[in-house]
């Protein structure tokens, strides 16, 4: 059963908050890229798109432990901490759900997603949750 977030900090997951998303490579060091994502409230869980041909989706056919870090904007004080475990993996074929990504953080989308033919879904399913306020 994932960790559930707590209810003061849900909303930095509801919003379209641009999340710092980590890895750990091969060599243990520590990997950070900012990333687009959705919260999924009923699975409990967090969702990114990616593409194969990134350095971070290579770490993760290795080590699919990740970390993310929403800040919020109006109070830089204030965020929420996600640790856990990649826990699948999907083909995104025609680039859907970028897409829909897209919308939430631009409000339009991409007629046509030109990387759509490397493009995965991850789902993070979280193990612990820190906030601060």
């Amino acid at each position: 059963m994932p960790a559930t977030p707590p209810a003061s900090h849900l909303d930095l997951l509801e919003r379209p908050l641009l999340a710092g998303f980590a890895t750990v490579r091969p060599d243990g060091a520590p990997q950070l890229v900012p990333m687009w994502f959705v919260w999924d409230n009923d699975r409990q869980v967090a969702r990114f798109t990616h593409t194969k041909v990134r350095s971070n989706y290579r770490v993760l056919q290795t080590d699919r432990h990740v970390a993310l870090l929403v800040i919020d904007p109006d109070d830089d004080q204030r965020y929420l901490s996600i640790r856990g475990t990649i826990t699948d993996i999907e083909d995104d074929p025609e680039g859907d759900f970028f897409k829909g990504l897209q919308v939430r953080y631009n409000g339009k989308a991409d007629d046509v997603v030109a990387d759509r033919g490397v493009r995965v879904i991850l789902t993070l399913t979280p193990d612990h949750f820190r906030a601060a306020e």
